[in-house]
């Protein structure tokens, strides 16, 4: 009987995580070998797709991700954009992390902006978390980021300030992409490429993979660096 009760609460477990992200509507496919899901603002030289469906609030972003890249890649998606939920008097719903939705589209891989020379610092922790950026002490929010501008012939600092925390310099660079760095740790594998891969790790701070650093910055809230 045990055996029974596990049994059906791991199905509804399962039932009810896969109802988190859905695909909520198909408008056409696009065939594409593209592994990347990049965030854009401009849309208008996109081709849309669909969109997901995000029903549902987890602080496992590794794993909602996961699920958001691979129902996007069923129909040919390598972008998307926030969509913004109108309230009943018109004006735009403020974001609401247990329910969202996320336009897919197909762009062209030169109709895609590069950013360059930016770095996102990304805070996932439950608790505020205080970092150190040159000589200055910040206190990130819990699900939070800050955006730095690099320039040229200037070295930045930037340490967790924990007793055996992390530093790493960052400078600016000809055609150096942006980069996400996450301060928490996400449990995530190395080779998980795609959906929050490592691109480098030192102590606890690590660099995530762009798609994955890009949807961090579109369900977390932009804090500025004061």
């Amino acid at each position: 009987m045990r055996k029974i009760l596990l049994l059906v609460t791991v199905f509804t477990f399962q039932f009810f995580y896969l109802q988190i992200v859905t695909l909520n509507k198909v408008v056409k496919t696009n065939e594409n070998k593209d592994k990347f899901l990049y965030k854009i603002e401009d849309f208008s030289k996109s081709e849309f797709l669909g969109e997901i469906l995000v029903s549902a609030y987890s602080n496992d972003d590794v794993e909602i991700f996961s699920d958001i890249y691979k129902k996007a890649k069923q129909i040919g998606a390598n972008t998307f954009a926030l969509k913004p939920i109108e309230n009943v008097d018109g004006t735009i719903q403020k974001f609401n992390p247990s329910y969202y939705i996320l336009n897919l589209y197909y762009t062209a891989a030169d109709d895609i902006p590069k950013e360059e020379n930016v770095v996102y610092l990304i805070s996932a922790s439950e608790k505020k978390q205080k970092i150190n950026i040159n000589s200055k002490t910040i206190e990130l929010q819990p699900r939070s980021f800050i955006k730095l501008e690099l320039s040229g012939g200037e070295v930045m600092s930037v340490s967790t300030r924990k007793l055996l925390g992390s530093t790493v310099k960052l400078s600016a660079k000809e055609g150096q992409p942006a980069l996400y760095l996450s301060l928490t740790d996400f449990k995530i594998r190395s080779n998980d490429s795609i959906y929050g891969g490592v691109n480098f790790k030192s102590g606890d701070i690590t660099g995530l993979e762009k798609s994955f650093g890009m949807f961090l910055t579109t369900i977390y809230t932009g804090q500025k660096n004061d």
